[in-house]
């Protein structure tokens, strides 16, 4: 019997639906990408991937191409705003530990690296969805322009507000098959203003003369903000700015996806332009040469949705959780979802709606339980590296002082040796302890049948 072909709906550009394309392209699986935008303009500044995702990359044929816009990262550092050392990382050894370094690079340059590998046809612009049905012939997802599109998979990965998850949530809810806690708001308590700066002047900021990134990050001793620069290729500089929000400013805030772009910008920029920044100059020097347009304000938001599926539909990335960003880690839960999705996708033994589910309950069970791990990580990260609170500042402090750093390594170890791969391809081992993965049944069959012709 020959493997299906699903008609594959992807909601979302970004990079879990982008990368989720890139693996399709390699299945050769028929798919479509539907983006509300005119223009894709990414937002955001650095982002930094590990042993956890890297071995895809090598897998889909594309280290080379991210190696190419990335600095290797070696200390992950923290100073008051008198310039001591507070603590940090040394991430320099997992290269030595994992077979992989740590690499960094802005956001946009790898958006665009992953859009240059998904043929411009297969991508739908100004295709905002607003709702979507299903029934055991497949999907329908209706955009904003009266335009409905049919398919056999309708994959939502188009963020925490996605219009998939809405839209699923809603029928779910009807039907009293929503979990309440689905419905309560994403926890928050924190605004970031990021953004990335063009080309700047080696001699007024020297630290971008050395080949590997700098990572800085300056925690006052009083106040409500962080603030941390990263450095880039091309004699860039990452920064980002967090403030910390009162129990009760929190709860009055609103959270929509208005709150990016640069209207939402200027108030926040008057308060923090005359900071000193940690590789010389001010914020102000920083945010003056990044473009206005490339500038975000956004709320950083956490939370694990209980429900990542329901027959043809399913759910990946920021959809599914929506994490405080610590190096990357919203980034990387969205592009192991993808990975292991794909995976199940691969191994679909029909289209009949019942093995569609099925292959969903499976992704969400090989995937859950390492979603709750690592949102738990990274809200513990977020307390270490940019709580202001004083119980945070104890952590903070205790940690850096009176924990081991053969502790700290060993935890950095356990991190790493999740590493999710693409079942159907040759698997990157690297080194080091890597845990157990499913293995792909279709594949096991393809090669057994190789086997035996040659």
């Amino acid at each position: 019997m020959s493997a299906p072909k699903p008609e594959i709906l992807i909601v979302g550009a970004g990079l879990g639906g982008l990368l989720l394309g890139c693996i399709f392209e390699k299945m050769q699986v028929s798919y479509r990408i539907f983006e509300r935008t005119s223009e894709i303009k990414p937002l955001g500044a650095a982002i930094g991937f590990g042993a956890n995702i890297l071995p895809v990359f090598n897998q889909l044929g594309l280290m080379d191409e991210l190696e190419k816009i990335s600095f290797v990262a070696k200390d992950l550092d923290m100073y008051n705003t008198k310039g001591d050392f507070i603590g940090g990382w040394d991430v320099g050894y997992q290269k030595k530990t994992t077979g992989y370094d740590q690499l960094v690079f802005a956001r946009q340059d790898f958006h665009a690296l992953l859009l240059s590998k998904v043929p411009p046809e297969k991508i739908l612009m100004n295709k905002k969805v607003v709702s979507s049905e299903q029934d055991d012939q497949g999907v329908i997802i209706v955009c904003a322009d009266d335009s409905t599109y049919r398919g056999d998979i309708l994959v939502g990965a188009d963020g925490a507000y996605s219009s998939v998850r809405r839209s699923l949530y809603n029928d779910l809810a009807s039907k009293n098959k929503l979990p309440t806690s689905d419905t309560e708001d994403l926890l928050h308590g924190h605004i970031c203003l990021l953004g990335t700066t063009e080309a700047v002047d080696t001699e007024k900021f020297p630290v971008l003369k050395e080949p590997t990134t700098a990572f800085r990050r300056t925690l006052p001793d009083g106040g409500s903000y962080t603030w941390t620069i990263i450095t880039v290729p091309g004699q860039r500089v990452c920064w980002n700015v967090i403030e910390q929000l009162s129990e009760q400013t929190s709860a009055k805030k609103s959270f929509q996806n208005s709150e990016w772009g640069p209207d939402a910008n200027e108030k926040m920029i008057a308060e923090i332009r005359d900071f000193e920044s940690p590789i010389g100059g001010t914020l102000g020097d920083l945010i003056d040469a990044s473009k206005p347009e490339t500038i975000s304000r956004v709320f950083l938001e956490h939370k694990l949705f209980e429900t990542w599926y329901d027959r043809r539909i399913v759910l990946i990335g920021d959809a599914a959780h929506k994490f405080l960003p610590s190096g990357g880690q919203g980034a990387c839960n969205a592009m192991q979802d993808a990975v292991i999705l794909a995976n199940c996708i691969y191994d679909l033994p029909s289209l009949s709606t019942e093995d569609i589910n099925a292959a969903f309950e499976d992704y969400r069970e090989q995937r859950y339980p390492h979603a709750k791990n690592q949102i738990e990580r990274a809200d513990f990260l977020g307390k270490v590296m940019f709580g202001q609170t004083f119980s945070e500042k104890v952590i903070r402090h205790f940690l850096f002082n009176w924990v081991p750093k053969s502790i700290q390594t060993m935890q950095f170890h356990k991190a790493n040796n999740y590493r999710p791969q693409l079942t159907f391809l040759p698997m990157e081992m690297g080194l080091g302890p890597i845990l157990p993965q499913k293995p792909s049944r279709r594949y096991a069959e393809e090669q057994a049948k190789k086997a035996t012709h040659v």
